[in-house]
């Protein structure tokens, strides 16, 4: 998968993007990850990228030349068919595990990272595909939910984590939070493992974790179990919970 970021500040991918998953995908081949400055498409000799709103405001609108430029500069040296342009900003829609398993799907993702005030509205119109938000705040800037993203996606390609069970296991992943994980030692100031995860049957270890991802959510976000796919035994599981409450 090809990841192109328009950001004015490229700088700040250096460190999360040098370590660990990512750049481990970067290594083996499965991400190519390149920049491009928006500030390099500006038509003055002073690279202006943004001004001031229409209407009076405070704040300075990134402008729309220097951004369709860098995306149109980027789709015209790439060759690729299957591929989705898309828009950091806090009013798109909420980003999502499922939306990571869909974005996994491409052979190019193009970020828009944006800073100041915010886009001019065409470029959220005609130049993006869609605009995407990590939650119900606001950031300085698009590169921060850039990264977030990339990781996200990038632990659903095939090959990039160590294990191939290890995405289906995430929270969120299947519509329900994560099981709780345990490691050596087996007991660790009065805290014991589950013996069940002991038992070498892996049917009740199943269940088990399965139960436990079940209680979490309850617990946790209740709101995930109205999408998340639900066995009759997981109904009655869940029933015998709230009865508890």
């Amino acid at each position: 998968m090809r990841i192109d970021m328009i950001s004015l500040f490229p700088e700040m991918f250096a460190g999360p993007f040098g370590d660990s998953i990512t750049k481990r995908a970067v290594d083996k081949g499965i991400l190519d990850i390149h920049f491009t400055n928006p500030r390099d498409f500006a038509y003055d000799k002073h690279k202006q990228v943004d001004d001031s709103p229409f209407g009076g405001g405070s704040g300075m609108v990134l402008k729309p030349e220097p951004m369709f430029r860098a995306v149109r500069s980027v789709k015209e040296t790439t060759s690729y068919v299957s591929r989705r342009v898309l828009l950091m900003c806090p009013s798109g829609q909420t980003f999502t595990q499922g939306k990571a398993k869909e974005l996994a799907g491409y052979d190019q993702l193009i970020f828009i990272c944006g800073h100041y005030e915010g886009f001019d509205a065409r470029i959220t119109q005609e130049l993006a595909d869609e605009a995407i938000s990590l939650g119900d705040y606001v950031l300085t800037g698009g590169e921060l939910p850039a990264m977030v993203i990339t990781d996200a996606v990038s632990r659903m390609l095939p090959g990039v984590l160590g294990s191939e069970e290890s995405a289906p296991t995430d929270s969120f992943y299947d519509g329900l939070l994560e099981f709780p994980q345990y490691t050596r030692p087996r007991e660790f100031e009065d805290m014991k493992v589950p013996e069940i995860l002991f038992s070498g049957d892996h049917a009740k270890i199943r269940e088990w974790r399965r139960r436990e991802s079940l209680r979490i959510t309850l617990q946790n976000r209740p709101d995930l179990l109205a999408n998340a796919e639900l066995s009759a035994e997981d109904q009655r599981f869940l029933d015998e919970l709230r009865k508890r409450e």
